[in-house]
């Protein structure tokens, strides 16, 4: 919605007529007594007629003298204002400032968008960088945490290992003191084989009782027959440190012994 607005002149102090025409009247009056001068001077200098020989009478009529009339006071024409040019269409100043206000407002809009892109932007550089921190102590923490364990199970795995090697020695050594025997006697040569020459092996299973005694014995594997009844013989004498467990002696099953027979 345009307006127009008009621009009234400043009023000026009020003057009275004759002073702000004071110059034009007094022109006009000069004129006037310049004019009536004249007029006197022209009727008193004009030349006479040239009288004639006849007698006339005349009569001397004495003319009054003209009544200078003042001259009319010149009426002030009211100042007329130069026609106002037509306006220049222009926007108005409402909607120039408004124009402008709305410009502002976009320009200040876009600079606090791109200013809170920018936070935006730095916060999620800020929040990237701390994830990035935190997994990598996650990892690293991880890392130490696996180290920790995989040297943790190794130490038990040693140890175990250890435990078990000397658990297995110390077996060993209490299964060779318990199957070595205290009193062992070789068994006769049978003088069949002697005679025959026949030489051979025969093993005995038994079982060594918690006296360390030996109860049970069979002959396993192929032997002789001439080797047999000696070596069954042979084993019964065995006697053996029994076998102790938790601080009993228990007895041990399938003991083997083998015999060697051989002539020199």
């Amino acid at each position: 919605m345009s307006s127009l607005t008009l621009e009234m002149p400043a009023p000026r102090l009020a003057w009275p007529a004759w002073r702000e025409h004071g110059f034009a009247i007094g022109v006009a009056i000069a004129l006037h007594a310049g004019l009536a001068y004249v007029l006197l001077h022209l009727a008193h200098q004009a030349p006479l007629p040239t009288p004639l020989a006849t007698v006339l009478t005349t009569e001397l009529i004495s003319l009054p003298a003209p009544v200078v009339q003042p001259p009319a006071p010149v009426v002030a024409e009211p100042a007329v204002a130069p026609p106002a040019e037509a306006p220049v269409e222009a926007p108005a100043p409402e909607q120039a400032d408004l124009a402008f206000n709305r410009a502002e407002q976009a320009r200040e809009e876009q600079a606090l968008r791109l200013q809170r892109e920018r936070q935006q932007r730095r916060a999620e550089a800020q929040r990237q960088e701390r994830l990035a921190r935190e997994e990598a102590a996650r990892q690293a923490q991880l890392e130490a945490q696996q180290l920790a364990e995989a040297r943790r199970l190794e130490a038990e795995r040693v140890a175990a290992a250890n435990a078990a090697a000397a658990a297995a020695r110390a077996e060993a050594q209490a299964a060779s003191r318990q199957y070595l025997p205290i009193a062992k006697q070789a068994p006769d040569y049978p003088a069949k084989a002697l005679e025959r020459k026949i030489e051979g092996e025969c093993t005995v299973a038994y079982t060594v009782n918690a006296a360390g005694r030996v109860e049970d014995p069979q002959v396993v594997g192929n032997c002789h027959p001439f080797f047999v009844k000696p070596s069954l013989a042979a084993a019964r004498t065995f006697r053996y440190q029994p076998r102790v467990v938790n601080g009993q002696a228990v007895a041990v099953a399938n003991v083997k012994n083998t015999f060697s027979y051989r002539i020199e």
